[in-house]
């Protein structure tokens, strides 16, 4: 009899782990998804032009919450664990709940589900979120581009919508952003790319996106999610650490594994971090991963109008990922601020409908404003709370403007970071092994 599969995941790793070891085979039946982590996913369906010819009616997406009823109720025989940025003992916890309910726990190898391209591939990963994989991947992008390299990148997946439709997407312009009806996290990873002239694949069906990507690139840089393994088997694996939260790079999966993978390991943020922190991350990867290159970095920030915010009381909006299930308290707008002498203006007695329940998800979070923006009435949550909130001016520490997507009506400025290497060896340098 075939093998009862429920996948736990949070729309994305799981559809690919499906996508790659379970469609079209009959040895398994996929009876469920659940998802956790992403506002609103769960009550939906994997539709039956993705799942293929053995799920006709597609397979129903449950809440988390629900497993153990589900276990039981579906009389399922596996769990297989699909989603990533979670720590050890949460892991465990799961599975002691999976195993109690009566079915096995599985973690699928990392090399299982990553796809071989016919092109070289470049990944950048990391041991959590937040840790500065995408200022990373814009500079690898930038150095191969200059050596007239033909560079593609495809992104972690971020299927929000009809998944049916976003099975295979290519954004090379704002105007392909508004086609796909893209939300504030997926613009806050692809328009840094379109700004470069680097053409970004993202979608639900891998497989075909890579075969897609391939077509016009020499080159294709795996721009992680997360702290999540590549889909794509690489030819050079770059790892980023963050002295900031020391430790989690040996206690957080899959982001151990990425340290294990990693040809490359760069520790970021030396330049905010204390040198404990930092000795604590280095004596981790080499006892870890001893032939690691190692590359030091820093994450400069720049104001873009200081004036704006200087002395003031501010909201500051920061990386929504980076603050929830990143668990940082404080990102990049707060370590500019506080060279600026500004009042922070705490956003949680003026949150909103589902900000405020992202508030009280991660109780965490006091004076900076996640920007949630995973649909479109979570984008209109945010811009009420942004209007509701007293402050004399906002400072905008996302990737992207939110002022092209958000009405922000006080006085604001944005705050920029990019990766820049201190020292010998370089991303130049490490860039070498891949002798393009």
């Amino acid at each position: 009899m075939a093998q009862r599969i429920l996948i736990m995941g949070a729309a994305g790793r799981d559809f690919h782990n499906f996508n790659v070891l379970y469609r079209d085979n009959p040895n398994y039946e996929v009876v469920a998804f659940t998802a956790t982590q992403i506002p609103d996913i769960e009550g939906r369906v994997y539709p039956a032009a993705l799942a293929g010819k053995l799920y006709p009616e597609g397979i129903p997406i449950y809440a988390e919450e629900e497993l153990p009823e589900l276990i039981k109720r579906l009389k399922v025989d596996q769990v297989v664990l699909a989603y990533s940025d979670i720590s050890y003992d949460y892991v465990m916890s799961k599975a002691a709940l999976v195993n109690a309910a009566g079915a096995s726990f599985t973690m699928i190898g990392a090399e299982q589900t990553m796809l071989k391209s016919s092109k070289p591939v470049v990944a950048v990963c990391a041991v959590r979120t937040g840790v500065g994989k995408s200022q990373t991947t814009r500079k690898v992008c930038d150095t191969l581009k200059a050596k007239g390299l033909r560079v593609v990148a495809v992104r972690h997946p971020m299927p929000y919508g009809d998944l049916a439709k976003q099975a295979v997407q290519r954004f090379a312009t704002y105007e392909d952003l508004d086609l796909h009806e893209t939300t504030i996290e997926e613009r806050e990873e692809y328009e840094p790319h379109i700004d470069r002239g680097i053409v970004v694949y993202a979608g639900v069906d891998y497989e075909a996106i890579l075969r897609e990507a391939e077509k016009e690139a020499d080159v294709i840089v795996w721009d992680g999610g997360n702290n999540d393994t590549p889909f794509y088997k690489p030819d050079l694996h770059i790892t980023l650490v963050d002295p900031h939260r020391p430790g989690n790079e040996v206690s957080y999966y899959p982001g151990e594994v990425n340290v294990h993978l990693a040809d490359v390991v760069i520790i970021n943020k030396i330049d905010s971090a204390s040198p404990e922190g930092i000795a604590t991350v280095r004596d981790n990867v080499r006892r870890v991963n001893p032939n690691a290159l190692i590359i030091e970095g820093a994450s400069p920030i720049t104001v873009e109008d200081p004036e704006v915010i200087r002395g003031k009381r501010v909201l500051i909006i920061e990386d929504g990922p980076t603050l929830t299930h990143g668990g940082m308290a404080y990102g990049a707008g707060v370590v500019a601020a506080r060279k600026l002498g500004v009042e922070l203006v705490d956003p949680r007695p003026f949150a909103v409908e589902s900000i405020a329940k992202t508030f009280a998800k991660y109780p965490h979070l006091a004076e900076v404003l996640p920007a949630m923006g995973y649909g479109v009435k979570q984008i209109r949550d945010l811009e009420e709370t942004i209007k509701r909130t007293p402050c004399d001016a906002v400072l905008v520490a996302t990737p992207i403007d939110l002022r092209r997507v958000l009405n922000i009506q006080q006085p604001s400025t944005r705050s920029r970071y990019e990766l820049q290497e201190i020292g010998q060896p370089t991303l130049e340098d490490a860039l070498k092994l891949l002798k393009l």
